[in-house]
C-alpha cells in the first residue's frame, strides 16, 4: 500500500503515544497479537502504512530536534513504551498564537528560532494530512493549521474540541476546496464518555430509568491544565451533550473535566455517578471509578482515523465525513447513537457509503 504521509501540529503526550505506537505496531502482522488495536488492518491499510513527515510545536525542547527525540523532551511524561529510531522527521516551529496559556506560560520554554512557513513546509514534504494535536482552547490556533491544510491541499483532522469539522463554514470551505475534513474532539479509546453512554443506554435498554448522573475527571499534564484554564466549559458543553444523546428521554446529565493534580501527570481519573429507578419504582445507584494514561487512549482511534481519511481522499470525498466523525469524535456535525455510527463506519470503509 501506499505511505500515508502525516504532518503533526503539536508534539505533545498525544503525539508521543501515537509516533510510539507507529513503531510499537509495526512488525505486527497477525490480529491475535495486535492487542490493543481495534482494527489491524483497515481498508487495506497496515499502521506502518501511516508515515509521519511533518511536525510542528512551539517548545525549544523540541523544535529544531527529530520528532524521535522530541516525543520524549518535557513537558511531555508519556510513558515510554518502546525505543524510537530516528524519523529524519525535524520539529519545525510553528506560530504561538493562542497555543500557550496562563497556567502553561510557565511550562513550556518558548522556541527562539524563526516560524517556519508552514503550508510551504507541507507542501514541500507532501504531506496529505494535518493532524491537529493542540491543546484545548487553543482556537486560534486550530484554525490557523486548517488554513494551512487548505493552502497546501491537505485534509484535516481536528482531534481538539474546538469546532471545526462541526462549523458549517469550515465544512464549506473543505468541500469547495475538494478534501475531507474531520472532527472535533477525538473519542478515547478506554473513553469515559463511551463508557458512559454504553452503561446509560444498557441501564436504559434494560428498563431502568435514569434521572440523574454525571462523569467527572480529574487529570495530570498539560493537557489538563489547558482544559482547566480555557476548555473547561467548552469540553463539558460537549461530553454533556454526546452522553444525553444516549438516553431516549430527558434526565438530568453533567459530563467533562473538573480538576487539575500535577502528581498524577499523564493519568486520569474518571468518576462516574448514576441514579435512577427500576422495577416497582424502586431507587438504584451507580458509583464508579475509572483510572487510564491519557495519552495512549487517543492510539488506537487515531490510527483508525488517518487510515479512513486516506480512504476518503482516494475516493475523492470532500468537505466533512460523517461515517468518521461519528464514529471517532465526540462532537461529529451531526450526533447520532453509538450503533448508528459504528454501522455507519463499517459501511464506509466497505465503499457502501
Amino acid at each position: 500500500m501506499a505511505k500515508i504521509k502525516v504532518a503533526l501540529v503539536g508534539v505533545g503526550n498525544c503525539a508521543s503515544a501515537f509516533v510510539q505506537g507507529l513503531q510499537y505496531y509495526s512488525n505486527c502482522n497477525e490480529k491475535e497479537k495486535s492487542i490493543g488495536l481495534r482494527h489491524l488492518y483497515l481498508g487495506g491499510f497496515h499502521p506502518r502504512d501511516i508515515q509521519i513527515v511533518a511536525a510542528f510545536d512551539v517548545d525549544g525542547r523540541k523544535v529544531g530536534k527529530d520528532l524521535s527525540e522530541a516525543i520524549f523532551a518535557p513537558p511531555n511524561d508519556v510513558p515510554k513504551i518502546v525505543e524510537v529510531p530516528p524519523l529524519d522527521v525535524t520539529v519545525l516551529k510553528g506560530p504561538v498564537l493562542d497555543g500557550v496559556g496562563e497556567y502553561t506560560r510557565n511550562v513550556v520554554q518558548m522556541s527562539s528560532q524563526p516560524q517556519t512557513d508552514v503550508a510551504d513546509a507541507l507542501k514541500e514534504k507532501d504531506a496529505e494530512i494535518v493532524v491537529n494535536l493542540l491543546p484545548s482552547g487553543a482556537l486560534k490556533a486550530s484554525q490557523w493549521y486548517a488554513e494551512q491544510a487548505l493552502a497546501a491541499n491537505c485534509a484535516f483532522v481536528n482531534v481538539t474540541p474546538n469546532f471545526i469539522a462541526s462549523d458549517l463554514e469550515w465544512a464549506k470551505r473543505f468541500e469547495y476546496a475538494e478534501l475531507p475534513l474531520v472532527g472535533d474532539d477525538l473519542i478515547d479509546q478506554v473513553g469515559a464518555t463511551t463508557l458512559h453512554k454504553t452503561l446509560l443506554k444498557l441501564l436504559s435498554t434494560h428498563g431502568v430509568r435514569i434521572t440523574q448522573t454525571y462523569q467527572l475527571d480529574v487529570g495530570g499534564g498539560t493537557e489538563s491544565l489547558h482544559t482547566l484554564e480555557r476548555a473547561k466549559e467548552l469540553k463539558r458543553a460537549v461530553k454533556t451533550k454526546t452522553v444525553e444523546i444516549a438516553l431516549p428521554y430527558k434526565a438530568e446529565v453533567v459530563a467533562g473535566s473538573t480538576d487539575y493534580v500535577d502528581f498524577l501527570e499523564n493519568r486520569r481519573d474518571s468518576y462516574f455517578w448514576i441514579r435512577g429507578i427500576y422495577f416497582c419504582n424502586t431507587p438504584m445507584q451507580i458509583d464508579l471509578k475509572l483510572s487510564t494514561i491519557d495519552a495512549p487512549n487517543a492510539g488506537s482511534v487515531l490510527f483508525d482515523v488517518i487510515r479512513a481519511v486516506k480512504i476518503a481522499l482516494n475516493r475523492k470525498l470532500k468537505g466533512a465525513i460523517l461515517p468518521i466523525c461519528a464514529y471517532a469524535f465526540k462532537h461529529p456535525p451531526k450526533l447520532v447513537s453509538l450503533d448508528a455510527a459504528e454501522e455507519m463506519f463499517a459501511n464506509f470503509i466497505k465503499g457502501n457509503a
